[in-house]
């Protein structure tokens, strides 16, 4: 047998260490743009329409006083020879006041009505100089419509008014009926026309492109998701503002806009903030509602080496037999975890193997293996696949240390003690950054965000450490609160 005369000869030695694998001092690569739709609610109280409306509307909205000659016609006979008035034309004085009651303005859904109660009271004096009455009416105007926005980002309302007469004015005086609905319409319909030009009024004072603004400006802004191993950060920049309807609930009126914004996730120091841009037009957003980014977990080398050593450990406490020397006792200590090339892991280890067999001398020295990580799709779970030698074992020099390594059951060891669960990592770092990201105001504006779904991508070796990209989605508004 080769291997013995050679251990013969060297005796009780310190070998010189086998060459490390080159170590590689790769970044995280950058992580890809994001395309996300942050939602933007904007809301207003009915209340204020409806006090706008009251102010612009007069409670009396107009006064009657006028004479008529012939409030009741004259009474006339055919006597054969032609009809003879019998009794003369009754005049009268008519006076009165149109008033209305308290504007409403509700909703349900995308439809927006307005009623406004009318009520009258007309007395009609001197009738023929002798009598007099008093007469009622009540009537509604009702208003439906819906509300869009202009170019400029004013809201516009598109109505259809109409008004219905509950009690019709008149009254029957000597067996006739004196009615006073057409001078009556004339006039409602001046106050609906008025009532139709004073909505998108109150509509502008809500003063949305001021809102909107604001929340623009407010959306370009940085985000830290961690804090360290490693400092993350998401950069938000909005690139184009749409409109998406508005909904009535209860008493808000609810306008939704959606922002699609450019998210960028950066590792290391902290990015410059994204350059504002003034308040673009409508347009139309596409995609679907979400915030999307990126996460880094990062599983530092330095957490592997020690779980590498203790299994390492426990194998020898076992017992370890190598081909062509027999059982050994090893004590180990140093073990080295860093990135080499092809995407694999360089796994040094300390070593002192002294051979049962009292004629072999005990070898100290450091040999390396290398190793794959990888993990599943989806998975946070890290295996290694393929750890071999980063040594050349057929030379005439064999090394009792590259013996060891050489070792299927120690390979075994040190691919079980390189599997390393995410989870943990996982589960701290998407806290964290819920906790960053989940709520902030700046002014009167507050942007929210959630996380609700998360990804995992394809392990990757980096010279900082073992990086599990996670694809993050959630959701995100900014909604305007006023102080």
């Amino acid at each position: 047998m080769l291997l013995v005369p050679v251990l013969l000869a060297a005796g009780c030695a310190r070998h010189d260490p086998a060459p490390a694998p080159p170590r590689i001092d790769t970044t995280i690569a950058p992580f890809p743009d994001q395309t996300s739709t942050i939602v933007v609610p904007v809301t207003a109280d009915l209340r204020m329409l409806e006090r706008g409306l009251d102010q612009r509307t007069p409670r009396v909205l107009w006064t009657i006083d006028e004479h008529r000659d012939k409030c009741v016609r004259g009474k006339r006979v055919n006597l054969g020879i032609g009809r003879v008035k019998v009794t003369p034309d009754l005049g009268c004085r008519i006076i009165g006041e149109v008033t209305r009651g308290t504007i409403r303005v509700t909703g349900v859904g995308d439809r927006l009505n307005i009623t406004m109660p009318v009520s009258a009271v007309i007395h009609v004096r001197d009738v023929g100089g002798v009598f007099g009455e008093t007469v009622t009416a009540r009537a509604i105007v009702n208003a439906t419509g819906r509300l869009g926005l202009a170019g400029d980002w004013q809201p516009r309302a598109t109505l259809d008014l109409a008004y219905d007469w509950r009690e019709p004015p008149g009254i029957d005086i000597a067996g006739q009926r004196i009615s006073f609905t057409s001078r009556a319409d004339e006039k409602l319909k001046r106050v609906v026309a008025k009532l139709e030009r004073d909505l998108p009024k109150e509509v502008a004072k809500l003063d949305l492109r001021t809102q909107l603004d604001g929340a623009w400006r407010h959306g370009f802004t940085v985000i830290e998701l961690s804090k360290r191993n490693p400092p993350a950060w998401m950069r938000i920049a909005p690139r184009a503002l749409g409109f998406g309807g508005y909904k009535i609930e209860g008493r808000q009126l609810r306008l939704t806009l959606a922002a699609e914004a450019l998210t960028q996730t950066f590792v290391g120091p902290r990015p410059a903030d994204p350059a504002p841009t003034p308040l673009p037009p409508p347009s139309q957003v596409k995609g679907q509602p979400g915030l999307r980014f990126f996460i880094p977990v990062l599983a530092d080398y330095a957490q592997l080496e020690p779980i590498v050593l203790r299994t390492l450990r426990k194998l020898a406490a076992k017992g370890i037999t190598l081909t062509g020397v027999g059982p050994v006792d090893v004590a180990f200590g140093k073990v080295t975890v860093y990135a080499t090339t092809d995407n694999r892991l360089a796994v040094g280890v300390v070593a002192k193997v002294t051979p049962r067999d009292s004629k072999l001398p005990a070898t100290t020295g450091e040999a390396w293996l290398t190793a794959q990580p990888y993990n599943e799709e989806g998975s946070q779970l890290v295996q290694a696949r393929d750890v071999q030698l980063a040594a050349d074992t057929d030379s005439t020099a064999v090394d009792l240390i590259v013996s060891l390594l050489d070792a299927t059951q120690v390979q075994q060891a040190v691919a079980l003690a390189l599997r390393h669960d995410f989870a943990p990592d996982y589960q701290r770092v998407l806290t964290k950054a819920q906790a960053a990201i989940g709520a902030r105001r700046q002014g009167d504006f507050f942007l929210s965000t959630e996380v609700s779904r998360v990804t995992t991508g394809r392990l990757q070796v980096t010279g900082a450490g073992l990086f599990l990209p996670v694809r993050a989605e959630g959701t995100a508004q900014i909604a305007y609160r006023p102080r």
